[in-house]
C-alpha cells in the first residue's frame, strides 16, 4: 500500500516503548526505570499522552488530530482525525519490513488431521485477492458482510479482506441456530454473507448451508449474496444467482490496494447477548482498537514479534477476534487457529501435543479448558508425554479462575498462570498481572491489579465508593480506554444502560472488592450475588471452597427462590474421572465445608452431584439458565449452549433434590 507512510513522523514514547535490544529478561520488563504505579498514574492521569505515544507503534496514513475526543460525553472518540487501515497493520507492513516468509498463520485441526503453515506473504496474497472478491461483488467501505464459519484459515482471511477494503464484518460462530442467525443479519443488514459448507464437532460433521438457508428465509433483510466455501467434509448445493463457490472466485480474483479508513469508523460488529430478543452489538473502531491491541501483545502478555501464540478459542468470540486474528498479527507473532478441544481430539493431551508441535511461547484460554483437562487426567500423565518448555506464561480468562484450577495448572506446568478479566465490550484485558511490564505475585482468585488505561472502582449500588476489603458494583470511571466499545451499533439508546446508571461509570455487571494490598477480586456478576434472609452472600465464594474438594472437578452454585428466607443457594458438582465414592458422602463433605468456612447464615444444605455442567460454546456456565430450571420457571435453550442434552440431567437432579417443580407438579 503505496499511499501508506511509516510511523517516523509520530512520537514514540520515550517512557514505556522503548526496548533494550538482546537481554531476554530486561525484554520481559520495561527498559526504563518506571514501574507499574508509574504507567498506571500515567495512562489515568494523562490519558492522551500515555495513548498518543502508544499510537506511535501503528502504521497511519494521516495522523490524528486528537487523541481523545469527549465533546459529546459519555460517547467518547480516541484518535480523531487519524486514517488507517488495519489489515496493512497486520499484514502488509509486515511483509514490507522483511517478515514475508515467516509464518503467520497455523491451523491445526485433530478433527480432520490438517495442519498447515501459511507465511505472511502467503497470507497477504489470498486476503488481498478474497477482497478483490468482496469488492467485484460490490462490497464497499461501510458496507457490512456476515462471517459465517468455522474455525478454518478462510474464516481468518474474510476478516482480514473486509477490514482491507474498510467493509465491517460480524462473525457469528459457525452453527449458531438459523433464528439467531436471522436476528444478526437483520440488525446489520449485510451486503454479502460468506460461510463454510460445514463445521465438524469432534466425529459429528455439521451442515452449515441448511441452517443459513432457513435463516435467510427467516430473515426481514436479504443479502444480496452468498460465498460458500465448500470443505472436503461436504459439498453443500449452491443457489443459482445467490450462491457463489469461494474456490472459483478466488482462481479469478484480482487483488486490491488497502482502503484508508478513519480511526473512528467501525471495524466490525460483534454480537452479545442482551435482556431482550434482540442481541448488543458492540462495535468495535478501527485506529483505539489497533492501538489497545498492540499495546496488549507487548505489555500484558509479554509476546514479541516472531513468536508463536496460541489463544485455544473461536474466531466466533471475542478472544478469537482479539488474540486470534487481530492482536498477534498486528504485533508481528505466529498465530494459532486450532480446530478442536481440550480433550477428547483426541485426548487429554491435545494441549501438550499443540504447545510441543509448534513450540507456543504463550497460552490464552478458558478456565474450562484446565478444567476439563483436569477432569480427565488429574495426575498429568499425558502431560509427561511432551516436551513443552517453549511455554512461558499460561493466560485465563472468560470465567472466573477458581483457585483450585489456577493452583492444579500452575504445580502442573512450573510457569506463571495468569489470571485475567476483561469482557466482549472491553474487547481486551481491565485487569491483569502485566507480565511486560512489572510482574506481581500472584494471588489465586484475583486478576492482580487494573490493567494501564482502566479506572477501575469497587462503589455501592447508589455509587458511592468503597474501602479496600468491602465487595460492590466493579465500574470503571470514564472514558474507557482505546479498543473498548464507543457504542452499540445504531444503538446509541441502550449504550447509555451501561454508563447511566452509576454517574460517570461503566457499570460491568460484575461485583467484587480490593483486598489490602489493592489486588482486585471479581466475585462474580451482581445477579449471582444471592440474599438469604437478608445477608447478602456471593455464590463465587462457595464455588471457591467446593472447587478445593479433591473429588471436585467443577461446579456452579445459584441462588433460588425460599418462601422463607428469599434465597438459598444449591451446588451442582462434576467429580473428576476416576472417582469411584458414593456421591451422598461426597455431598455431606461439601455442605460442612462451606458450613465451616462461611457459617450457618449460608444455608447451603443441597448439592447434587451431574455428569455435566451446561456450558456456551465460549466455555462459560449457563447459571441463569440452571437458576431457572430449579425454580421450576420456564426457560429458553440458550442458541450458545454447547450440549442442550446437559440441562435434562440439571433438572433431574435438581427435582432429586426437591427443586424444578414448578412446572407440570
Amino acid at each position: 500500500m503505496n499511499t501508506l507512510v511509516g510511523t517516523t513522523g509520530f512520537p514514540v514514547c520515550s517512557s514505556f516503548m522503548r526496548r533494550e535490544k538482546g537481554n531476554r529478561k530486561k525484554e520481559g520488563n520495561m527498559a526504563s526505570p518506571l514501574r507499574y504505579a508509574d504507567i498506571y498514574e500515567q495512562s489515568i492521569r494523562q490519558p492522551e499522552r500515555f495513548w498518543g505515544e502508544a499510537a506511535g507503534e501503528i502504521r497511519w496514513t494521516r495522523p490524528w488530530s486528537q487523541v481523545l475526543d469527549g465533546s459529546r460525553k459519555p460517547f467518547y472518540r480516541w484518535f480523531v482525525g487519524g486514517r488507517l487501515n488495519t489489515c496493512d497493520n497486520c499484514l502488509d507492513r509486515h511483509v514490507e519490513a522483511g517478515r514475508e516468509t515467516q509464518t503467520a498463520l497455523i491451523y491445526d485441526s485433530p478433527v480432520t488431521g490438517a495442519i498447515r503453515k501459511i507465511s505472511y506473504g502467503e497470507l497477504l496474497d489470498e486476503v488481498a485477492r478474497f477482497a478483490g472478491v468482496l469488492t467485484g461483488m460490490g462490497v464497499a467501505k461501510g458496507d457490512r458482510v456476515v462471517i459465517y464459519m468455522p474455525m478454518i484459515p478462510e474464516a481468518v482471511i474474510a476478516m482480514l479482506a473486509c477490514a482491507r477494503i474498510g467493509a465491517i464484518h460480524s462473525v457469528v460462530f459457525g452453527g449458531f441456530a438459523p433464528n439467531e442467525l436471522a436476528i444478526r443479519i437483520n440488525d446489520a443488514k449485510p451486503k454479502l454473507v460468506v460461510s463454510g459448507s460445514c463445521g465438524i464437532e469432534g466425529k459429528k460433521t455439521i451442515p452449515y448451508k441448511p441452517l443459513l438457508d432457513e435463516a435467510i428465509r427467516l430473515a426481514d433483510h436479504k443479502p444480496d449474496r452468498c460465498i460458500l466455501f465448500q470443505r472436503p467434509q461436504l459439498t453443500a448445493p449452491l443457489i443459482e444467482g445467490r450462491d457463489h463457490d469461494w474456490a472459483t472466485l478466488m482462481r479469478e480474483a484480482v487483488p486490491v490496494p488497502c482502503v484508508p479508513v478513519e480511526a473512528t469508523d467501525p471495524l466490525y460488529i460483534l454480537y452479545t447477548s442482551g435482556t431482550t430478543g434482540r442481541p448488543k452489538g458492540v462495535m468495535r473502531d478501527n485506529g483505539g482498537h489497533a492501538v489497545a491491541l498492540m499495546w496488549s501483545m507487548r505489555y500484558i502478555y509479554d509476546i514479541r514479534p516472531g513468536e508463536v501464540y496460541w489463544a485455544a478459542s473461536d474466531v466466533g468470540w471475542v478472544v478469537g477476534h482479539s488474540y486470534i486474528v487481530y492482536g498477534p498479527l498486528l504485533m508481528g507473532c505466529t498465530t494459532v487457529l486450532y480446530e478442536g478441544k481440550p480433550v477428547g481430539t483426541p485426548d487429554p493431551g491435545a494441549f501438550w501435543r499443540v504447545i510441543e508441535q509448534h513450540k507456543i511461547s504463550v497460552l490464552f484460554t478458558a478456565p474450562t479448558a484446565f478444567r476439563a483437562i483436569k477432569k480427565e487426567d488429574p495426575r498429568g500423565e499425558y502431560l509427561k508425554q511432551h516436551d513443552i518448555r517453549s511455554l512461558r506464561y499460561l493466560f485465563l480468562a472468560g470465567e472466573r479462575l477458581d483457585p483450585d484450577t489456577y493452583r492444579w495448572a500452575s504445580g502442573m506446568l512450573g510457569i506463571p498462570v495468569v489470571d485475567h478479566w476483561w469482557q466482549t465490550e472491553t474487547g481486551w484485558a481491565i485487569a491483569a498481572n502485566c507480565m511486560g511490564i512489572d510482574p506481581f505475585p500472584i494471588k489465586a482468585g484475583s486478576p492482580t491489579k487494573a490493567v494501564p488505561g482502566y479506572d477501575v472502582r469497587i462503589v455501592d449500588p447508589r455509587g458511592n465508593p468503597l474501602p479496600n476489603g468491602r465487595e460492590g458494583y466493579v465500574v470503571i470511571h470514564l472514558p474507557l480506554p482505546p479498543g473498548c466499545l464507543p457504542t452499540l451499533w445504531q444503538d446509541d439508546e441502550r449504550y447509555l444502560e451501561y454508563v447511566e446508571r452509576i454517574d460517570g461509570c461503566y457499570l460491568t455487571g460484575d461485583g467484587g472488592f480490593y483486598d489490602e494490598d489493592g489486588y482486585l477480586f471479581i466475585m462474580g456478576r451482581i445477579d449471582d450475588v444471592i440474599n438469604v434472609a437478608g445477608h447478602r452472600l456471593s455464590t463465587g465464594s462457595m464455588e471457591e471452597i467446593i472447587a478445593r474438594h479433591p473429588d471436585v472437578a467443577e461446579c456452579a452454585v445459584l441462588g433460588v427462590h425460599d418462601g422463607l428466607k428469599g434465597q438459598v443457594p444449591i451446588g451442582f458438582v462434576v467429580l473428576k474421572s476416576g472417582v469411584k465414592r458414593d456421591s451422598d458422602g461426597i455431598t455431606e463433605e461439601l455442605v460442612k465445608m462451606v458450613r465451616n468456612e462461611l457459617g450457618a447464615l449460608a444455608c447451603f444444605k443441597q448439592c447434587a452431584i451431574v455428569k455435566a455442567l451446561p456450558k456456551t460454546r465460549s466455555g462459560k456456565i449457563l447459571r441463569a439458565t440452571m437458576r431457572k430450571i430449579a425454580d421450576g420457571e420456564p426457560f429458553e435453550i440458550p442458541s450458545t449452549i454447547e450440549d442442550a442434552s446437559v440441562l435434562k440431567g440439571i433438572e433431574e437432579e435438581a427435582r432429586r433434590i426437591g427443586y424444578a417443580k414448578g412446572q407440570g407438579d
